[in-house]
């Protein structure tokens, strides 16, 4: 019992949900997900369905308990196929690419008061499905989650651990009106030549507007109204293709221009 409370804690964080969030989603008392993840209450059947559902993965998944859900960094350009699971692989390329992006977003807006670790999540968001509306191709190509504080870049942890080891970034915990807030600040500059012209002009194009001067409470209340947020169920992943139903101001794409 404590080792599947410890699993469906595991995806719970996986899946960016508080125990207030999974209990809502499975009309339970958040002291109930407590409990459940304490190994201090038993799961049923019908609990188990919903489970499985929120976290989109098989019951068979979720009570393999030998298998723990996980983001992992491919270093082979060829990625071997694995049996269904929350699992996100993040090829090589895609790595330097997130890297690189992290470390301009840092060095440009890293250091103000308001950047901590949520704002950051939604410039990443921001870059990635504006980007994917304007050229039709991925920037970083990230997996975003919907939770109750906005989409959640999944591979954003796994990535950040590596370049801390690597000391590309420095962790900084701080409070901020009140409340903890986690900064990252750049061990180095970015890498430009791993970006090309149209994608450091996204990305500026985001840095300079009213989102990297919004708080974190502001910035995830904006993002709640973006359409791809709004369509997508709760701990589900969004889908870039939904960028394109975007309304005004969300929407950076002028569609009756030829994009070739």
């Amino acid at each position: 019992m404590d080792k599947i409370g410890k699993r469906i804690k595991k995806l719970r964080e996986l899946s960016g949900l508080s125990q207030q969030r999974l209990a809502e989603l499975l009309n339970l008392q958040r002291t109930t997900i407590s409990q459940v993840e304490n190994g201090e209450r038993k799961i049923c059947a019908e609990e188990l369905v919903k489970l499985s559902e929120v976290f989109n993965i098989s019951i068979d998944s979720l009570l393999d308990l030998e298998k723990q859900p996980e983001v992992f960094i491919n270093e082979k350009l060829k990625e071997k196929k694995v049996k269904p699971q929350i699992r996100i692989s993040v090829p090589q390329k895609n790595l330097q690419k997130f890297k690189e992006v992290l470390l301009y977003i840092l060095n440009k807006v890293g250091a103000k008061i308001n950047i901590g670790e949520t704002v950051i999540y939604k410039i990443l968001y921001f870059i990635d499905f504006d980007f994917y509306e304007k050229y039709e191709e991925q920037l970083i190509g990230a997996t975003y989650i919907k939770n109750q504080h906005g989409p959640t870049p999944i591979e954003f942890q796994k990535i950040v651990e590596k370049m801390l080891q690597e000391r590309e970034i420095e962790k900084i915990e701080s409070i901020y009106f009140n409340y903890p807030q986690t900064k990252y600040l750049p061990g180095r500059e970015a890498d430009l030549s791993k970006l090309k012209a149209h994608e450091k002009e996204m990305i500026d194009d985001v840095l300079s507007s009213k989102l990297s001067k919004m708080n974190a409470s502001e910035i995830s209340k904006y993002s709640h109204n973006d359409v791809p947020w709004l369509v997508t169920d709760d701990g589900k992943i969004i889908q870039y293709e939904s960028v394109f139903y975007r309304t005004p101001p969300y929407s950076v794409r002028k569609y009756d221009e030829d994009i070739s």
